[in-house]
């Protein structure tokens, strides 16, 4: 098609062998609507390497029992293979200590943990939270629910034009009255990357904690949550390669030791008493994972770090940071397409509106040549409010994606660009 935009330069190579590290992955094998699978919708949900899958049938096929009350063999086995996962996300994060991880259902299960048990314990009239406009409504609606039980201000950090953190604004927002900034370490909607360490520096001058949302930045780059000085970070297994319905929240020891449970039942309790004031908890972390957990999941997330650890998550940011800039030189060559979102610090994702065009239009035509991308508000409504669109289409890259596959996506964007004008 001679109006699509060649880079004539020579193509870049992947820091790892791009072919067998693909073969690792069935569902890239296979096809939608004849075509072969283009998948580039990362940002909502990561495919997951053979080992994950193995380590999921693996559970149920040879040590399916519950965890940490038995004491036959199948128990043993499931409860050391699930701590195992919990000293693995500690290495991830480069936490202090295994106890310092608590196992979630993901993210959003983190923060509400945070909000429902911290916050109700320290906030009320008169305190400030922080957020900020590029949050996913995740770290929104929590402290929305929160602040109208307790009487707390929600203040929102503005962003600029190109989608990056006002960070003079924010300055200027913090002070004595925050107690908690509340911020995603990247965008899930422009892909923007927060300078999260300068935040938590300021926040901590003002005596205020910060919490991460971690969700988009786990599957990109090293996590360091001691460099970082985060006072809680939270991240999901279905982003990192992992399985579905399984997370883990990192905060700091004195913090997680003073929170009261959040949850009550079996596992997360020490004595249970029908006498007043008779019952007592568990330990940190146990004391917040009540009930039997998601057991399969989170071995199956302790594979997939395993695996990125193994590919190396500075090369697979490396390489999705190629993927990125040969996707976005090419779309800003097509006439009428605007990306939304050009912070100087970005992440592997490309959100972009088209004149005359509705995204579900795009996202749903562009399903019938193969490539699967994300349409619609993405969680971010305030957002992308704030850019003037209700809606916008998201390509967003993993490791496994190629060259070929984003001048597929592009070659195909500008077929049905032209059927909807």
């Amino acid at each position: 098609m001679s109006d699509i935009a060649i880079d004539a330069r020579p193509a870049a190579q992947a820091p790892f062998d791009l072919k067998a590290l693909r073969a690792e992955f069935p569902i890239l094998a296979r096809e939608v609507h004849g075509k072969p699978l283009v998948y580039l919708d990362n940002a909502a949900t990561s495919q997951t390497p053979s080992r994950v899958i193995d380590a999921l049938s693996d559970y149920y096929a040879r040590y399916n029992a519950n965890i940490h009350r038995g004491l036959h063999t199948l128990a043993d086995e499931a409860t050391a293979a699930f701590e195992g996962t919990r000293a693995r996300v500690q290495a991830f994060l480069n936490a202090e200590d295994s106890r310092q991880i608590v196992f979630t259902r993901g993210t959003t299960e983190a923060i509400n943990l945070v909000a429902q048990s911290w916050g109700r314990q320290n906030l009320g009239p008169g305190d400030e939270v922080l957020i900020s406009m590029l949050e996913h409504h995740s770290n929104i609606v929590p402290w929305q629910l929160l602040a109208s039980d307790l009487g707390f201000v929600i203040k929102v950090i503005p962003v600029d034009e190109r989608g990056a953190l006002d960070l003079r604004a924010y300055r200027e927002l913090l002070s004595e009255r925050t107690k908690l900034v509340a911020v995603n370490h990247v965008s899930n909607a422009l892909g923007t990357i927060n300078p999260v360490k300068e935040l938590s520096r300021l926040a901590h001058q003002q005596g205020a904690l910060i919490l991460v949302d971690g969700a988009q930045a786990a599957p990109h780059q090293a996590i360091d949550v001691q460099d970082l000085d985060a006072d809680f970070y939270a991240f999901s297994g279905h982003k990192v390669y992992g399985p579905t319905g399984v997370g883990a929240l990192y905060g700091k020891r004195a913090l997680l030791d003073a929170m009261p449970p959040w949850q009550g039942g079996g596992e997360m309790i020490r004595t249970v008493s029908f006498e007043p004031s008779g019952t007592t908890f568990a330990e940190t972390p146990h004391k917040f994972e009540a009930g039997t957990p998601a057991i399969a999941e989170v071995i199956a997330l302790g594979e997939a770090l395993a695996w990125v650890d193994g590919v190396g998550v500075e090369a697979i940011g490396q390489w999705e940071s190629v993927l990125l800039e040969h996707a976005t030189r090419q779309v800003c060559a097509i006439d009428g397409l605007k990306v939304i979102g050009t912070a100087p610090h970005k992440a592997g994702v490309l959100s972009f509106v088209v004149e005359g065009a509705h995204a579900q239009d795009i996202g749903l035509l562009i399903d019938q040549l193969g490539v699967a991308i994300r349409t619609g508000h993405h969680c971010a409504q305030p957002l992308l409010h704030h850019f003037g669109v209700e809606a916008t289409c998201r390509a967003s890259f993993a490791a496994y994606n190629t060259l070929e596959e984003v001048d597929t996506f592009v070659a195909a964007l500008h077929r049905v660009i032209k059927m909807v004008r």
